[in-house]
């Protein structure tokens, strides 16, 4: 056992010695969380999308749209040429550019109470950003369609459409001998026009926000109902998704597991330089070396989770939901970093091909883990993919008892899957040095 120390003990002081090793397992991961945490919390952009108004329609109703548009507090609108705002889209200056044609509002009011044709608006958007394209189209809608419904049913604009639409089915009717057998939903529609007409007769009303009407100015269709959005987690104060949270444990499992990289080339340049013989050849047996390494391995990589986290906590708010869970987490990554490291120096041939290859399993790792982005925006199919990958369990479980602000009890599935996998890597890695001592 005094020997197993000895070898845990050196591994470590060599480590702590190493400037550049501490540098790439301890700040950088620090310093690329801070900057992926500010890029997805939800306040860094502040809530507005850059959106280009081209308005050709110089009808009060295509004003009426694009005031409309201006005052959403989740758009920032700003007036372009149409050559302009084609300009902006294509270098992603702007996410959307929104062309109003002239004569929309008076084709969109004909329209309403129409199986006729349907003006449409011009929408150019950025390809990388469809979800901003159907937030926009929505706000859009709202706007004309609480635009055209005012001027329809309160302004000179529906006033004149609607005496245009009932002395068109007048002269219809006419046209038509009774005999022939009048369309009844032409009747219908003269009946439904006269009515807007008496309703356009009468003072406007708005309401006045108490559920009372009040005369003045006359209020088109709006949605009718609103939300409360609430986000909720076990916390006791629920703070909702924090990305700070995920993008630190993202970039540490990330580069602990560079670490881990690091541990298993270590042990194959120890080889090659005849190190690794000597030290076999001193009083301990194989498993002692390659356990001892896989302890040293395993305290480097829960240490330097522990510290990033205390960073994060300490500066960026992350909050800790369950310090049981998280230690359990931080173990058995640490492990699972251990085993993988080992894992690499027994399947490797040469320093150089297996720096490579585990660069590249890494890579693969922490991509479908979600460390980069979060795994609940993968396609269905690829989260079931990703519940094989054991670096997907310990993003999960870190997510849990920080953001999510769940317990010991939901980090026990991750903590499970990890042990299990740095068991398997562990074995396989004693049996290859095993059939190599032989």
């Amino acid at each position: 056992m005094t020997a197993f120390i000895a070898l845990v003990r050196k591994d470590l002081i060599l480590f702590l010695s190493d400037r550049r090793a501490l540098l790439m397992s301890l700040l950088l991961p620090i310093v690329i969380a801070a900057f992926f945490g500010s890029v997805f919390a939800p306040d860094s952009r502040g809530g507005a999308i850059d959106v280009a108004l081209v308005l050709q329609d110089t009808s009060d109703a295509g004003r009426k749209i694009g005031a409309g548009l201006k005052s959403e507090s989740s758009l920032h609108v700003r007036d372009m040429t149409l050559m302009d705002a084609e300009q902006a889209v294509r270098k992603g200056e702007r996410k959307v550019a929104i062309v109003v044609p002239p004569g929309f509002g008076e084709a969109a009011g004909t329209a309403l109470f129409s199986a006729g044709a349907k003006p449409a608006i011009r929408l150019m958007y950025d390809p990388s950003q469809t979800a901003v394209l159907a937030m926009v189209k929505g706000m859009l809608t709202q706007q004309v369609m609480s635009t055209v419904s005012a001027e329809m049913f309160g302004g000179p604009m529906g006033r004149r459409l609607t005496e245009r639409g009932l002395h068109q089915l007048d002269v219809q009717a006419r046209a038509v001998p009774a005999t022939a057998g009048a369309d009844p939903r032409d009747q219908a529609l003269h009946d439904m026009l006269a009515s807007v007409q008496k309703f356009q007769a009468l003072p406007a009303q708005a309401d006045d926000g108490q559920g009372r009407g009040r005369p003045g100015t006359s209020g088109g269709m709006s949605m009718p109902f609103t939300t409360h959005d609430e986000g909720l987690t076990d916390q006791a104060q629920a703070q909702g998704y924090n990305a700070y949270a995920h993008a630190f444990s993202g970039m540490g499992v990330q580069f602990i597991l560079f670490m881990g990289i690091n541990t298993g080339i270590g042990i194959l340049l120890a080889r090659r330089s005849g190190v690794w013989n000597r030290l076999l050849a001193a009083p301990v047996s194989l498993a002692q070396v390659i356990l001892a390494r896989a302890a040293s391995a395993a305290l480097i990589a829960f240490g330097l989770l522990c510290a990033i986290f205390t960073v994060g906590v300490l500066v960026f708010g992350v909050h800790v939901a369950s310090v049981a869970g998280f230690v359990g987490i931080a173990l058995g990554f640490g492990l699972l970093t251990a085993g993988f490291g080992l894992l690499i120096a027994a399947f490797g041939k040469t320093p150089e091909a297996a720096r490579g290859i585990a660069m590249f399993a890494t890579l693969v790792l922490v991509m479908l883990s979600g460390a980069w982005v979060p795994s609940f925006v993968f396609p269905p199919w690829v989260q079931q993919l990703t519940l094989v990958v054991p670096t997907r369990w310990a993003i999960d479980g870190l997510d849990a008892v920080t953001w999510r602000g769940l317990g010991l009890e939901a980090a026990a599935p991750a903590i499970g899957v990890e042990l299990v996998f740095a068991l398997v890597f562990m074995a396989l890695a004693l049996w290859k040095f095993g059939r190599e001592q032989r």
